[in-house]
Protein backbone atom coordinates (compact mmCIF):
# COMPACT_ATOMS: atom_id res chain seq x y z
CA UNK A 1 0.00 0.00 0.00
CA UNK A 2 1.20 3.51 -0.77
CA UNK A 3 1.71 5.67 2.28
CA UNK A 4 0.10 9.06 1.79
CA UNK A 5 1.99 11.80 3.56
CA UNK A 6 -0.27 14.79 3.96
CA UNK A 7 1.86 17.64 5.28
CA UNK A 8 -0.44 18.76 8.08
CA UNK A 9 2.38 20.56 9.87
CA UNK A 10 5.30 22.23 8.12
CA UNK A 11 8.64 22.87 9.79
CA UNK A 12 10.08 26.26 8.89
CA UNK A 13 6.86 27.15 7.06
CA UNK A 14 5.66 30.67 6.49
CA UNK A 15 1.88 30.53 6.23
CA UNK A 16 0.05 33.28 4.45
CA UNK A 17 -2.66 34.78 6.69
CA UNK A 18 -6.03 33.24 5.97
CA UNK A 19 -8.42 35.24 3.86
CA UNK A 20 -11.73 34.22 2.38
CA UNK A 21 -11.15 31.62 -0.31
CA UNK A 22 -7.37 31.65 0.05
CA UNK A 23 -5.21 28.55 0.45
CA UNK A 24 -2.28 28.30 2.87
CA UNK A 25 1.10 28.74 1.24
CA UNK A 26 4.30 27.07 2.43
CA UNK A 27 7.67 28.61 1.58
CA UNK A 28 10.68 26.56 2.56
CA UNK A 29 14.39 26.64 1.87
CA UNK A 30 16.75 23.86 2.90
CA UNK A 31 18.28 24.89 6.24
CA UNK A 32 22.05 25.12 6.71
CA UNK A 33 21.71 22.67 9.60
CA UNK A 34 18.93 20.43 10.84
CA UNK A 35 16.91 22.35 13.47
CA UNK A 36 16.46 19.05 15.34
CA UNK A 37 20.22 18.78 15.70
CA UNK A 38 20.58 22.36 16.90
CA UNK A 39 24.05 22.98 15.51
CA UNK A 40 25.93 24.40 12.58
CA UNK A 41 28.83 22.58 11.03
CA UNK A 42 32.18 23.86 12.28
CA UNK A 43 35.26 24.39 10.17
CA UNK A 44 38.39 22.29 10.44
CA UNK A 45 39.10 18.60 11.06
CA UNK A 46 37.20 16.68 13.71
CA UNK A 47 38.46 13.81 15.91
CA UNK A 48 35.82 11.44 14.58
CA UNK A 49 35.52 8.97 11.74
CA UNK A 50 38.22 6.48 10.75
CA UNK A 51 39.70 7.22 7.30
CA UNK A 52 38.73 3.85 5.86
CA UNK A 53 38.69 2.73 2.25
CA UNK A 54 36.29 0.60 0.26
CA UNK A 55 36.08 -3.16 0.38
CA UNK A 56 36.69 -3.92 -3.28
CA UNK A 57 38.00 -7.43 -3.91
CA UNK A 58 37.91 -6.93 -7.70
CA UNK A 59 39.87 -3.70 -7.52
CA UNK A 60 37.59 -2.45 -10.32
CA UNK A 61 34.41 -1.33 -8.51
CA UNK A 62 35.01 2.40 -9.15
CA UNK A 63 36.54 2.01 -12.60
CA UNK A 64 33.51 3.21 -14.60
CA UNK A 65 33.00 6.12 -12.20
CA UNK A 66 36.62 7.20 -12.50
CA UNK A 67 36.44 6.99 -16.28
CA UNK A 68 33.42 9.29 -16.31
CA UNK A 69 35.25 11.73 -14.02
CA UNK A 70 38.18 11.83 -16.43
CA UNK A 71 35.80 12.68 -19.28
CA UNK A 72 34.24 15.41 -17.15
CA UNK A 73 37.68 16.73 -16.25
CA UNK A 74 38.54 16.87 -19.95
CA UNK A 75 35.36 18.86 -20.61
CA UNK A 76 33.79 16.05 -22.63
CA UNK A 77 30.88 14.73 -20.59
CA UNK A 78 28.99 14.66 -17.31
CA UNK A 79 29.47 12.24 -14.42
CA UNK A 80 26.46 11.47 -12.25
CA UNK A 81 26.18 9.92 -8.79
CA UNK A 82 22.81 8.63 -7.55
CA UNK A 83 22.45 8.13 -3.78
CA UNK A 84 19.65 5.80 -2.68
CA UNK A 85 19.12 5.03 0.99
CA UNK A 86 17.22 5.68 4.20
CA UNK A 87 17.46 8.55 6.71
CA UNK A 88 21.26 8.85 6.60
CA UNK A 89 20.91 9.76 2.91
CA UNK A 90 17.64 11.68 3.24
CA UNK A 91 19.28 14.14 5.66
CA UNK A 92 21.55 15.09 2.70
CA UNK A 93 24.48 16.14 4.90
CA UNK A 94 27.08 13.69 3.63
CA UNK A 95 25.82 13.52 0.01
CA UNK A 96 25.98 17.32 -0.10
CA UNK A 97 29.62 17.30 0.97
CA UNK A 98 30.42 14.70 -1.70
CA UNK A 99 28.58 16.91 -4.21
CA UNK A 100 30.62 19.95 -3.21
CA UNK A 101 33.96 18.17 -3.35
CA UNK A 102 33.34 16.56 -6.73
CA UNK A 103 31.92 19.70 -8.31
CA UNK A 104 34.76 21.86 -7.02
CA UNK A 105 37.25 19.64 -8.82
CA UNK A 106 35.41 18.40 -11.88
CA UNK A 107 32.82 21.10 -12.53
CA UNK A 108 29.22 21.84 -11.61
CA UNK A 109 26.81 20.16 -14.03
CA UNK A 110 23.72 20.95 -11.93
CA UNK A 111 22.21 20.24 -8.54
CA UNK A 112 20.41 17.08 -9.61
CA UNK A 113 17.10 15.47 -8.74
CA UNK A 114 14.65 17.30 -6.46
CA UNK A 115 10.93 17.30 -5.79
CA UNK A 116 9.00 20.40 -6.96
CA UNK A 117 6.68 20.00 -3.97
CA UNK A 118 7.87 18.87 -0.56
CA UNK A 119 6.55 15.27 -0.16
CA UNK A 120 7.01 15.23 3.63
CA UNK A 121 7.88 17.66 6.39
CA UNK A 122 11.56 16.78 6.75
CA UNK A 123 12.39 16.62 3.02
CA UNK A 124 15.48 18.67 2.21
CA UNK A 125 18.17 19.29 -0.37
CA UNK A 126 21.04 21.21 1.14
CA UNK A 127 22.44 23.84 -1.16
CA UNK A 128 19.63 23.15 -3.62
CA UNK A 129 16.70 25.15 -4.97
CA UNK A 130 14.20 26.69 -2.60
CA UNK A 131 10.70 25.24 -2.75
CA UNK A 132 7.34 26.98 -2.57
CA UNK A 133 4.04 25.20 -2.89
CA UNK A 134 0.40 25.36 -1.97
CA UNK A 135 -0.85 22.65 0.39
CA UNK A 136 -3.01 20.82 -2.11
CA UNK A 137 -0.64 17.96 -2.89
CA UNK A 138 -0.31 14.52 -1.30
CA UNK A 139 3.10 12.93 -0.82
CA UNK A 140 3.32 9.22 -1.66
CA UNK A 141 5.81 6.46 -0.84
CA UNK A 142 5.81 2.78 0.18
CA UNK A 143 4.21 2.20 3.58
CA UNK A 144 6.20 0.17 6.11
CA UNK A 145 5.21 -3.49 5.94
CA UNK A 146 3.53 -3.20 2.53
CA UNK A 147 4.24 -5.81 -0.14
CA UNK A 148 2.26 -4.15 -2.93
CA UNK A 149 4.04 -2.79 -6.01
CA UNK A 150 3.29 0.91 -6.56
CA UNK A 151 3.87 3.47 -9.36
CA UNK A 152 6.43 5.72 -7.66
CA UNK A 153 9.10 6.55 -10.21
CA UNK A 154 12.88 6.86 -10.07
CA UNK A 155 13.19 8.07 -6.45
CA UNK A 156 10.51 5.86 -4.90
CA UNK A 157 8.32 8.85 -4.08
CA UNK A 158 5.71 11.05 -5.74
CA UNK A 159 3.41 14.01 -5.20
CA UNK A 160 -0.11 14.00 -6.56
CA UNK A 161 -3.09 16.31 -6.87
CA UNK A 162 -6.47 16.63 -8.56
CA UNK A 163 -6.95 20.27 -7.56
CA UNK A 164 -7.10 22.96 -10.27
CA UNK A 165 -5.31 25.49 -8.05
CA UNK A 166 -2.41 23.25 -6.92
CA UNK A 167 1.06 24.53 -7.79
CA UNK A 168 4.69 24.22 -6.83
CA UNK A 169 7.74 26.30 -7.58
CA UNK A 170 11.51 25.66 -7.65
CA UNK A 171 13.81 28.67 -7.42
CA UNK A 172 17.46 27.88 -8.11
CA UNK A 173 18.38 31.24 -6.52
CA UNK A 174 22.20 31.46 -6.60
CA UNK A 175 22.55 28.15 -8.44
CA UNK A 176 23.03 27.91 -12.18
CA UNK A 177 20.76 25.78 -14.33
CA UNK A 178 20.23 25.44 -18.06
CA UNK A 179 17.81 22.54 -18.24
CA UNK A 180 14.90 21.10 -16.27
CA UNK A 181 13.78 17.50 -16.83
CA UNK A 182 10.39 16.79 -15.27
CA UNK A 183 9.52 13.16 -14.44
CA UNK A 184 5.81 12.33 -14.21
CA UNK A 185 3.27 9.53 -14.60
CA UNK A 186 1.31 8.99 -17.79
CA UNK A 187 -1.90 7.13 -16.94
CA UNK A 188 -5.48 6.51 -18.07
CA UNK A 189 -7.59 9.50 -17.08
CA UNK A 190 -4.51 11.55 -16.19
CA UNK A 191 -4.86 15.28 -15.97
CA UNK A 192 -2.86 18.14 -17.42
CA UNK A 193 -0.21 20.31 -15.81
CA UNK A 194 1.62 23.41 -16.96
CA UNK A 195 5.29 24.29 -16.72
CA UNK A 196 6.50 27.87 -16.73
CA UNK A 197 10.10 29.14 -16.50
CA UNK A 198 10.81 32.63 -15.18
CA UNK A 199 7.19 33.67 -15.64
CA UNK A 200 7.25 32.97 -19.38
CA UNK A 201 4.70 31.26 -21.60
CA UNK A 202 3.27 28.06 -20.08
CA UNK A 203 4.05 24.67 -21.57
CA UNK A 204 0.99 22.44 -21.25
CA UNK A 205 1.74 18.74 -20.52
CA UNK A 206 -1.12 16.19 -20.82
CA UNK A 207 -0.62 13.00 -18.80
CA UNK A 208 -3.54 10.95 -20.13
CA UNK A 209 -2.46 7.69 -21.78
CA UNK A 210 -3.85 4.26 -22.64
CA UNK A 211 -1.65 2.61 -19.99
CA UNK A 212 0.70 3.63 -17.19
CA UNK A 213 4.09 4.75 -18.49
CA UNK A 214 6.89 7.07 -17.40
CA UNK A 215 6.74 10.58 -18.76
CA UNK A 216 9.64 13.00 -19.29
CA UNK A 217 9.30 16.65 -20.25
CA UNK A 218 12.53 18.51 -20.92
CA UNK A 219 12.94 22.27 -20.96
CA UNK A 220 16.41 23.02 -22.28
CA UNK A 221 18.28 25.74 -24.11
CA UNK A 222 17.92 28.07 -21.14
CA UNK A 223 20.57 30.68 -20.43
CA UNK A 224 23.01 29.25 -17.90
CA UNK A 225 22.04 30.97 -14.67
CA UNK A 226 19.38 31.12 -11.94
CA UNK A 227 15.83 30.23 -12.96
CA UNK A 228 12.39 29.68 -11.45
CA UNK A 229 10.37 26.64 -12.56
CA UNK A 230 6.68 26.62 -11.74
CA UNK A 231 4.36 23.63 -12.11
CA UNK A 232 0.60 24.08 -11.96
CA UNK A 233 -2.17 21.47 -12.25
CA UNK A 234 -5.26 22.26 -14.31
CA UNK A 235 -7.68 20.07 -12.35
CA UNK A 236 -8.89 17.92 -15.26
CA UNK A 237 -7.67 14.68 -13.67
CA UNK A 238 -4.99 13.34 -11.34
CA UNK A 239 -1.45 14.60 -11.87
CA UNK A 240 1.39 12.60 -10.32
CA UNK A 241 4.91 14.05 -10.39
CA UNK A 242 8.04 12.01 -9.66
CA UNK A 243 10.51 14.89 -9.50
CA UNK A 244 12.65 17.33 -11.46
CA UNK A 245 16.28 17.03 -12.53
CA UNK A 246 18.02 20.40 -12.34
CA UNK A 247 20.94 20.34 -14.77
CA UNK A 248 23.39 22.47 -16.72
CA UNK A 249 24.56 21.91 -20.28
CA UNK A 250 28.17 21.79 -19.13
CA UNK A 251 30.71 19.12 -18.36
CA UNK A 252 30.97 18.34 -14.68
CA UNK A 253 29.31 16.33 -11.95
CA UNK A 254 25.69 15.89 -10.81
CA UNK A 255 24.86 14.24 -7.47
CA UNK A 256 21.29 13.08 -6.81
CA UNK A 257 20.05 12.52 -3.25
CA UNK A 258 17.10 10.08 -3.19
CA UNK A 259 16.80 9.07 0.45
CA UNK A 260 13.59 7.94 2.14
CA UNK A 261 13.27 7.94 5.92
CA UNK A 262 12.62 4.44 7.24
CA UNK A 263 13.35 2.76 3.90
CA UNK A 264 14.82 -0.66 3.38
CA UNK A 265 16.62 -1.98 0.33
CA UNK A 266 13.67 -4.27 -0.36
CA UNK A 267 11.46 -1.18 -0.77
CA UNK A 268 12.96 -0.83 -4.24
CA UNK A 269 11.38 -4.13 -5.24
CA UNK A 270 7.99 -2.44 -4.72
CA UNK A 271 8.70 0.45 -7.09
CA UNK A 272 6.90 -0.41 -10.32
CA UNK A 273 9.66 -1.76 -12.50
CA UNK A 274 8.50 -0.46 -15.87
CA UNK A 275 8.36 3.07 -14.42
CA UNK A 276 11.51 3.04 -12.31
CA UNK A 277 13.94 1.38 -14.71
CA UNK A 278 13.53 3.69 -17.76
CA UNK A 279 13.73 6.72 -15.47
CA UNK A 280 16.95 5.53 -13.81
CA UNK A 281 18.41 4.69 -17.21
CA UNK A 282 17.55 8.20 -18.44
CA UNK A 283 19.75 9.73 -15.73
CA UNK A 284 22.82 7.97 -17.17
CA UNK A 285 24.47 7.48 -13.77
CA UNK A 286 28.18 6.82 -13.47
CA UNK A 287 27.86 5.56 -9.88
CA UNK A 288 24.83 4.21 -8.01
CA UNK A 289 25.09 4.15 -4.20
CA UNK A 290 22.77 1.96 -2.12
CA UNK A 291 22.98 3.00 1.56
CA UNK A 292 20.63 0.67 3.41
CA UNK A 293 20.81 -1.72 6.35
CA UNK A 294 20.27 0.30 9.53
CA UNK A 295 16.50 -0.21 9.48
CA UNK A 296 16.91 -3.87 8.50
CA UNK A 297 19.10 -4.40 11.58
CA UNK A 298 15.93 -4.15 13.69
CA UNK A 299 13.97 -6.70 11.65
CA UNK A 300 13.45 -10.31 12.69
CA UNK A 301 13.03 -11.91 9.26
CA UNK A 302 15.54 -14.63 8.33
CA UNK A 303 18.88 -13.22 7.24
CA UNK A 304 18.71 -15.55 4.22
CA UNK A 305 15.62 -13.68 3.05
CA UNK A 306 17.44 -10.37 3.47
CA UNK A 307 20.33 -11.61 1.36
CA UNK A 308 18.03 -12.90 -1.37
CA UNK A 309 16.19 -9.57 -1.55
CA UNK A 310 19.39 -7.54 -1.54
CA UNK A 311 20.77 -9.63 -4.40
CA UNK A 312 17.60 -8.87 -6.36
CA UNK A 313 17.81 -5.13 -5.64
CA UNK A 314 21.48 -4.79 -6.57
CA UNK A 315 21.09 -7.15 -9.50
CA UNK A 316 18.25 -5.04 -10.84
CA UNK A 317 20.34 -1.88 -10.65
CA UNK A 318 23.27 -3.61 -12.35
CA UNK A 319 20.94 -4.79 -15.10
CA UNK A 320 19.40 -1.37 -15.71
CA UNK A 321 22.67 0.61 -15.78
CA UNK A 322 25.36 -2.02 -16.43
CA UNK A 323 27.97 0.59 -17.34
CA UNK A 324 27.72 2.33 -13.94
CA UNK A 325 29.85 1.64 -10.88
CA UNK A 326 28.04 0.33 -7.81
CA UNK A 327 28.61 0.96 -4.10
CA UNK A 328 26.90 -0.44 -1.00
CA UNK A 329 27.07 1.52 2.27
CA UNK A 330 26.37 -0.66 5.28
CA UNK A 331 24.32 -0.05 8.42
CA UNK A 332 25.47 2.30 11.16
CA UNK A 333 26.15 1.03 14.66
CA UNK A 334 22.82 0.56 16.45
CA UNK A 335 23.27 -0.70 20.02
CA UNK A 336 20.64 -2.98 21.52
CA UNK A 337 19.37 -2.57 25.07
CA UNK A 338 19.32 -5.91 26.87
CA UNK A 339 18.94 -6.43 30.61
CA UNK A 340 19.46 -2.76 31.31
CA UNK A 341 22.72 -2.66 29.32
CA UNK A 342 23.64 -1.56 25.83
CA UNK A 343 25.12 -4.41 23.81
CA UNK A 344 26.13 -5.01 20.21
CA UNK A 345 23.20 -5.81 17.92
CA UNK A 346 24.03 -9.21 16.36
CA UNK A 347 21.98 -8.62 13.21
CA UNK A 348 24.07 -5.56 12.30
CA UNK A 349 27.14 -7.77 11.90
CA UNK A 350 25.10 -10.29 9.86
CA UNK A 351 23.91 -7.53 7.52
CA UNK A 352 27.45 -6.27 7.05
CA UNK A 353 28.60 -9.77 6.13
CA UNK A 354 25.71 -10.13 3.65
CA UNK A 355 26.50 -6.78 2.02
CA UNK A 356 30.15 -7.74 1.63
CA UNK A 357 29.13 -11.00 -0.05
CA UNK A 358 26.69 -9.24 -2.38
CA UNK A 359 29.27 -6.58 -3.25
CA UNK A 360 31.81 -9.29 -4.07
CA UNK A 361 29.32 -11.31 -6.13
CA UNK A 362 28.09 -8.37 -8.21
CA UNK A 363 31.27 -6.35 -8.60
CA UNK A 364 30.34 -3.50 -6.27
CA UNK A 365 32.33 -1.70 -3.61
CA UNK A 366 31.34 -1.74 0.06
CA UNK A 367 31.79 0.98 2.69
CA UNK A 368 31.55 -0.21 6.31
CA UNK A 369 29.77 2.46 8.33
CA UNK A 370 30.36 0.65 11.63
CA UNK A 371 34.10 0.51 10.99
CA UNK A 372 34.05 4.19 10.02
CA UNK A 373 32.43 5.05 13.36
CA UNK A 374 34.92 3.06 15.42
CA UNK A 375 33.32 -0.37 15.72
CA UNK A 376 30.41 -1.87 17.68
CA UNK A 377 28.97 0.34 20.47
CA UNK A 378 30.83 3.38 19.12
CA UNK A 379 27.52 5.26 18.97
CA UNK A 380 27.38 5.20 22.78
CA UNK A 381 30.79 6.83 23.02
CA UNK A 382 30.08 9.44 20.36
CA UNK A 383 26.68 10.40 21.80
CA UNK A 384 28.38 11.10 25.15
CA UNK A 385 31.31 13.04 23.71
CA UNK A 386 31.63 16.82 23.88
CA UNK A 387 30.79 17.92 21.29
CA UNK A 388 28.56 14.95 20.41
CA UNK A 389 28.97 13.10 17.13
CA UNK A 390 25.92 10.85 17.52
CA UNK A 391 22.32 11.57 18.38
CA UNK A 392 20.72 10.36 21.59
CA UNK A 393 18.73 7.81 19.59
CA UNK A 394 22.08 6.03 19.02
CA UNK A 395 21.17 5.60 15.34
CA UNK A 396 21.89 8.92 13.63
CA UNK A 397 24.97 11.10 13.53
CA UNK A 398 25.18 14.85 14.17
CA UNK A 399 25.87 17.38 11.43
CA UNK A 400 29.63 17.48 12.04
CA UNK A 401 29.76 13.68 12.03
CA UNK A 402 27.84 13.42 8.75
CA UNK A 403 30.21 15.93 7.22
CA UNK A 404 33.18 13.87 8.34
CA UNK A 405 31.46 10.87 6.75
CA UNK A 406 31.20 12.84 3.51
CA UNK A 407 34.93 13.60 3.62
CA UNK A 408 35.95 10.00 4.25
CA UNK A 409 33.50 8.59 1.69
CA UNK A 410 34.69 11.08 -0.93
CA UNK A 411 38.28 10.03 -0.36
CA UNK A 412 37.32 6.35 -0.46
CA UNK A 413 35.54 6.53 -3.82
CA UNK A 414 38.36 8.65 -5.25
CA UNK A 415 41.15 6.31 -4.13
CA UNK A 416 43.20 5.19 -7.12
CA UNK A 417 41.82 7.89 -9.41
CA UNK A 418 44.25 9.06 -12.05
CA UNK A 419 43.45 12.42 -13.65
CA UNK A 420 43.15 13.11 -17.34
CA UNK A 421 46.43 14.04 -19.02
CA UNK A 422 47.08 17.75 -19.06
CA UNK A 423 46.73 17.92 -22.83
CA UNK A 424 43.25 16.36 -22.58
CA UNK A 425 41.97 19.00 -20.19
CA UNK A 426 40.09 21.91 -21.59
CA UNK A 427 37.64 24.62 -20.63
CA UNK A 428 34.10 23.43 -19.80
CA UNK A 429 32.19 22.78 -22.99
CA UNK A 430 28.50 23.16 -23.76
CA UNK A 431 27.19 19.61 -24.11
CA UNK A 432 23.89 19.41 -25.91
CA UNK A 433 23.81 15.62 -25.70
CA UNK A 434 24.61 15.20 -22.02
CA UNK A 435 22.44 15.04 -18.95
CA UNK A 436 19.13 13.20 -18.62
CA UNK A 437 17.60 11.60 -21.67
Amino acid sequence: MVEEMRPAVFALALLVPAVAGAQPLAILAPPPADPFLGESAPEGPEPFGAPIGLYDPSGQAMRAFHESLRRAEAGEDQARVVFYGASHVAADFFPQLVRQRLQERFGDAGHGFVMPVRPWRGYRHLGGPTVEWIRQWSGLRIRAGSRAVEPLGVAGMAVETTRPTAWGRLDTAGLRAGRFVVHYLRQPGGGTFELRVDGGRPLRVPTSADAMAPGLETIDGLADGPHVLEVRARGDGPVRLFGVSVEREHAGVIVDTMGLNGARASSQLLWQQDLHEPALRSLRPSLVVLAYGTNESGDDSPIERYEEELLRVVGRVRGVVPSASCLLIGPSDRPLRAGGELVERPRTREIIEVQRRVARALGCGFFDLVEFGGGPLSMVRWAASDPPFAQRDLVHFTVRAYQRLGEVLHDAIMAGFTPARDEERGAPMALSGSGSR
